[in-house]
């Protein structure tokens, strides 16, 4: 009988463990590096639910998680909503914003703001995505000197339609970036700083309703921006379906650019991005139960 007790709480405590081992769905959090050498990548992911597939941060983001620890010398650390341990932010090459803007954008909260600049001004590279790069208005000044652009209300607009996209500058973060077409929802009409020559276009794209040519820099989605201060950002205001990641141009476009930004060499081929689209569906946590 006592040997039948031990066994029965051997398999219940070694299913809990199991339950409670990181998975593609339910990722390490603020594990941090073990090798002081390498790059810390801190990836900040809104953890907020929508429509399954849609802004999906969590998931996108333990994407890239694991396309970046492909990379050598590269460490990766995810954060939901925001850092809770001190020491997770310190000593980033790069910090990656993937959550909601707007009124609701993480970075307002608290000293938050505080935290980023002191980064940014130390030379911490910024990658913004999807609607990361949406500020409210007497933000934006700030924002731009973080990231070089930012979405204003009253002047940019957002929307969805499927662009694509087949020619690219020369940049280290299009390096083996191959053509890739996506349903994305955009911001678009940013407001970009006022040394444009520091920003450089990247992925153009422009509502197919609009009856007017753009005009500067309307039409640009996705940029890199070299700070006077020193320090690099990133930012590409796509990133709204889970789905795109399939797509090998785009997963390399997201990694290379946030190689960039944390000053790591891109290779002359583009980031290793090797994934298999079929596990996809696995980052993802089912839909919670409908009331």
């Amino acid at each position: 009988m006592r040997i039948f007790v031990g066994l029965l709480v051997f398999v219940c405590v070694g299913s809990s463990l199991r339950a409670e081992e990181p998975t593609r769905a339910n990722p390490p959090i603020e594990k941090l590096p073990t090798d002081p050498k390498s790059a810390k990548i801190v990836l900040i992911a809104g953890s907020n639910a929508f429509k399954a597939g849609e802004h999906e941060y969590v998931g996108g983001c333990a994407v890239l998680f694991d396309l970046l620890s492909q990379n050598p010398g590269v460490s990766p650390v995810l954060a939901l909503d925001w850092p809770q341990k001190e020491e997770t932010l310190a000593g980033a090459r790069a910090v990656v914003f993937f959550f909601d803007g707007g009124d609701k954008h993480a970075v307002l909260k608290g000293d938050r703001a505080a935290r980023i600049q002191k980064l940014t001004d130390s030379g911490t590279g910024l990658v913004q995505f999807h609607q990361a790069a949406d500020y409210p208005k007497d933000f934006g000044d700030r924002a731009r000197g973080w990231g070089g652009a930012a979405w204003e209300k009253g002047l940019s607009e957002r929307a969805h339609w499927v662009a694509s996209f087949d020619t690219f500058p020369d940049h280290p973060i299009t390096r083996g970036v191959k053509p890739f077409k996506i349903d994305d929802g955009w911001l678009w009409k940013l407001r970009f700083a006022s040394d444009e020559k520091r920003v450089t276009p990247l992925l153009r794209t422009w509502s197919p309703k609009a009856t007017t040519k753009p005009a500067g820099l309307q039409d640009v989605i996705g940029w890199a921006y070299d700070r006077p201060e020193g320090g690099r950002a990133f930012s590409f205001t796509g990133g709204h379906l889970h789905t795109s990641l399939a797509q090998e141009g785009y997963r390399r476009f997201l990694v290379n650019g946030i190689l960039w930004s944390a000053g790591i060499d891109v290779p002359k081929d583009g980031a290793k991005v090797q994934l298999d689209d079929k596990l996809l569906p696995t980052y993802l946590k089912p839909s919670p139960p409908k009331k």
